[in-house]
């Protein structure tokens, strides 16, 4: 990893197109781009272990590209999924319909349910547009309340990703960090910078970076642990191990960041969700079983 080329988030040239682009168009992109913030959550059945899948364009797509193909289908197709007033309104009939795959997407009815409440307030207040959202944030994650990440857990309490751990409040917001991460790194190719403070991102805490970890010899479970995940148990959610999964996954990516960039140069230094992402596309469609813990807010 400290001798992979990766790419520069930074840079301004434009993005070569990947299979879900829906052009240039930055306040499209920031409309997407939160939509898919609301849902991306939960992309393996509970019961079965079996990951969300679906084909597209003769591709096959898991976990959470499944859904990436499934709104770029829907978007191709005309329908008005990037408002908040279709949010606020979508039956389950409509997103079962939406993520057809070859088995229905876990959390259906939870999904309904956030793109209602959140659809039902971003159309209120901002007009059901999450652009109109974004310019009246200050343009970072912490700005003395003001900040992108500090107003969207405040607004929109579905993405208030916080657990009490022995009494102390732990923060850890995956969703909404990986949103507004995803906002920053997609508009600097169209000449917008949503973030002054990137630097700032913690490692998102999912599913799929404790395997990695794991599977990379990074950090271990205590065997007894080790034996529930492998038997496909359920972790409950604000359980001392779920939270301790998700703790310790944003220290050691911290850690291995500081490592990689010990060994390359300093004009190649990789910020944390840059490796957060490395290990993600590595292991996310990997079979190796992972924890499973029933929640929207991963």
């Amino acid at each position: 990893m400290a001798a992979e080329e990766f790419p520069d988030f930074r840079s301004t040239a434009p993005a070569a197109k990947g299979p879900f682009d829906i052009g240039p168009d930055p306040d499209k992109n920031i409309d997407l781009t939160m939509l898919i913030t609301i849902l991306n959550f939960a992309f393996t059945d509970f019961a079965t272990s079996k990951k969300f899948e679906v084909a597209y364009n003769g591709v096959r797509y898991s976990d959470s590209e499944a859904m990436f193909a499934c709104l770029h289908k829907a978007i191709l197709a005309g329908q008005p999924i990037l408002t908040g007033q279709w949010a606020a309104g979508v039956t389950r009939h409509a997103l079962e319909e939406l993520f057809r795959g070859d088995t229905e997407i876990p959390m259906l009815d939870e999904r309904v349910a956030a793109l209602n409440t959140v659809g039902a307030t971003l159309t209120e207040r901002y007009d059901g547009k999450w652009h109109r959202w974004v310019a009246s944030c200050a343009p970072a994650l912490y700005a003395g309340g003001d900040g992108l990440l500090e107003r969207l857990v405040t607004e929109f309490p579905r993405f208030d990703d916080v657990s009490d751990w022995k009494g102390h409040k732990i923060q850890i917001q995956k969703l909404s960090q990986l949103g507004l991460w995803g906002l920053h790194r997609g508009l600097a190719p169209l000449g917008r910078t949503v973030l002054k403070d990137p630097e700032m991102c913690t490692a998102f805490a999912d599913y799929i970076v404790p395997v990695a970890l794991r599977t990379m010899g990074i950090f271990e479970y205590e065997a007894s642990l080790e034996k529930r995940i492998m038997a496909g148990e359920m972790i409950p959610r604000d359980s001392l191990e779920e939270i301790e999964i998700r703790a310790h996954s944003i220290y050691a990516t911290a850690l291995l960041t500081d490592e990689v960039n010990a060994r390359r140069p300093a004009d190649k230094q990789l910020l944390i969700p840059e490796v957060d992402y490395r290990l993600w596309k590595t292991y996310h469609a990997t079979h190796y079983p992972h924890h499973l813990t029933r929640t929207i807010m991963y």
